[in-house]
């Protein structure tokens, strides 16, 4: 029981019948909003036509059938004038006196002489008659109208009243003038509306009919299409369920259809594109850790093995336990550097930023190489635009340039230049790191910023004293954490040219053909 009770909880909370029900509820309002519309034309047609049929009464009635007279000796009373002759006539004359009504002004009914009778039919008197009263505030209203109006006509007005029957009349009432125009009467006909009653009804009665048929047919078409629109849906959980660390590849094949679920096919492969590659940077990561952390610890445990077992003099203890030291260094400065830069890749190492001249932090560091590069035999030399600012943390930009410059220096043979520049370039700052050094292959490019990657040597030349391979690491992300893009440009024997470019902080922006600039050498 509480199974089936979680299977239908799990039903109604699935998107695919919440589509269905949002689906056949606007199909339920746009179907009763529809079929209300058409009953509603349909009565105003129907009453169109009755309503016509009595205008064309009245017009015969107001074309001379009809004449009231108010005589000093007869009194006033209703006449009838056609041809008894012409069936037509007859016809007409007949139709009107069916149910009609005429009274004064003030509600009485006036004498009718063909009829020998009051001018009221039988009918309209099942009907029921108007009260005096009611016909007297009705001539009331008319005889203003026709007072401030005498040019227009008169509206008629328009009731629906029942018989004894329950049988539904249309009522048109309406104000003329006796013959000698001096006193207005009021003028009833009426025509039957049963049959027009009879077909309104007959159709309500179908259309409520039909239109629970139809809304359970637009349900059920709607399960289906959702159900069919949901598919791919369903693949990708299938598909989100089945991926794990061994199977990343796994991807989902387009439709090709361009609709909202391509897009979400698309959107989710590349999810597990960037997840597949962040997994095999990750394994790559622990296998460069690994490899690097294994090294100094192996050579750590070689230097104390010498110490215990084969050292026999002070000074032979001393140089196993100096060497030790060495790789214990070794293995710190690759921990920190480890740790600092898994911080900053996180997001736990936060920056300090502040409007920093970078122009006046690259001369600083420039200064502090300029010893090495001398006793290297590297002429260091930077060409820096005045009062570049940018928004960054001064401790960051330092370690970049000083990783920057480091390598440079390394890497290039004695005889070689460095060369740092700084300038403002179109609403930027750019920070420019380039040498004559032995440069980097075309292949080796795209994986210098690899942490723990080293550039393979060339030649026959010797290879300069190896670092940690995490300098150009801390770069990449030091550049990107400002906002920066890195460019490299490398020829093998021609050099390297490290190209970084900043969002301008603000600074006095001069144009490159007319920066002041000072050379630092």
């Amino acid at each position: 029981m509480a199974g089936k009770k979680r299977d239908l909880r799990r039903l109604v909370r699935g998107l695919r019948f919440r589509l269905t029900a949002v689906y056949s509820l606007f199909f339920a309002l746009l179907l009763i909003a529809v079929a209300g519309y058409f009953r509603a034309r349909l009565s105003t047609t129907l009453s169109d036509g009755v309503k016509d049929g009595l205008n064309d009464e009245w017009a015969a009635v107001k074309g001379g059938f009809l004449r009231i007279w108010v005589d000093p000796i007869k009194g006033t009373y209703a006449d009838w004038y056609y041809d008894k002759d012409d069936p037509d006539e007859t016809t007409v004359v007949l139709d009107i006196k069916k149910i009609y009504l005429i009274a004064d002004q003030y509600g009485h009914v006036i004498p009718d002489i063909m009829a020998q009778g009051p001018s009221v039919s039988t009918g309209y008197q099942d009907i029921g008659i108007d009260k005096p009263a009611e016909i007297h505030e009705r001539m009331e209203r008319m005889l203003e109208f026709a007072r401030a109006h005498p040019n227009a006509p008169i509206t008629p007005s328009w009731d629906v009243r029942r018989n004894s029957d329950g049988k539904p009349f249309l009522i048109r009432a309406a104000m003329v003038w006796d013959q000698q125009h001096k006193e207005p009467f009021y003028v009833a006909l009426g025509d039957s509306f049963q049959e027009s009653d009879r077909t309104l009804r007959e159709t309500t009665w179908r259309l409520a009919a039909a239109i629970p048929v139809a809304i359970i047919l637009g349900s059920l078409l709607g399960w289906v299409m959702a159900g069919r629109a949901l598919s791919p849906v369903h693949d990708v959980a299938r598909a989100a369920q089945r991926i794990s660390s061994s199977n990343l590849s796994l991807r989902i094949p387009s439709r090709n259809s361009g609709d909202e679920l391509d897009y979400l096919i698309l959107t989710f492969n590349r999810m597990i594109e960037r997840l597949e590659a962040s997994f095999r940077q990750m394994k790559q990561f622990s296998t460069d850790v690994s490899h690097e952390l294994r090294t100094p610890i192996t050579a750590i445990r070689g230097q104390i093995e010498v110490a215990l077992f084969t050292a026999k003099t002070t000074d032979q203890y001393r140089e196993a336990m100096f060497n030790a030291m060495q790789d214990i260094d070794r293995l710190s400065q690759i921990v920190r550097a480890l740790l600092l830069l898994s911080q900053a890749e996180s997001g736990q190492l936060a920056l300090q930023r502040a409007p920093l001249d970078l122009s006046g932090v690259v001369e600083e560091v420039t200064e502090q190489f300029q010893i090495p590069a001398e006793a290297a035999g590297i002429a260091l030399t930077a060409e820096l635009a005045e009062r570049c600012t940018l928004e960054g943390d001064r401790v960051q930009i330092e370690r970049m340039i000083t990783n920057l410059l480091s390598n440079a220096i390394k890497f290039t043979p004695a005889g070689g230049r460095v060369r740092v520049a700084v300038q403002p370039v179109e609403g930027a700052v750019e920070l420019i790191v380039e040498d004559t050094g032995r440069g980097i292959a075309p292949e080796f490019l795209p994986h210098i910023f690899d942490r723990f990657y080293r550039v393979p040597g060339t030649g026959t030349a010797p290879a300069p004293e190896q670092g940690l391979g995490l300098g150009l690491s801390f770069v990449a992300w030091i550049a990107k954490a400002h906002h920066g893009v890195v460019n490299v440009d490398s020829a093998p024997g021609k050099g390297t040219r490290f190209r970084i470019r900043f969002p301008d902080g603000g600074a006095t922006a001069h144009p490159p053909d007319q920066t002041p600039a000072r050379a630092v050498s």
